[in-house]
């Protein structure tokens, strides 16, 4: 492997680990706001909403395509998080084991 693909695999743990930490604040904003916790219409909450919202959806989209809401809840963010898992757990190692 290339010195180009090293650098991909060196920096995908922390760009996961980012997505990580952005899937999960998206997923508790969303109960907070769903159980009137915080207001949606203040500033700083819409503010990481739209930025969390920005981020995970288009990766959560194809999933939901895929995988219909399940009594009202919406699993596609778990399926996301068990993804990134599977990547940094199993393929990322593996191709470090390449290079």
């Amino acid at each position: 492997m290339s010195l180009g693909d090293a650098l991909i695999v060196y920096f995908a743990f922390p760009i996961l680990n980012l997505l990580l930490l952005i899937i999960f604040v998206g997923i508790i904003l969303s109960w907070l706001i769903a159980f009137n916790v915080v207001n949606a219409h203040n500033q700083v909450v819409n503010a990481i909403w739209r930025i969390t919202n920005t981020v995970t959806e288009p990766l959560v989209r194809p999933i939901r395509s895929v995988l219909p809401p399940l009594g009202g809840m919406d699993f596609s963010p778990l399926v996301l998080i068990l993804i990134i898992y599977f990547l940094k757990g199993y393929v990322l190692p593996m191709l470090m084991t390449v290079i």
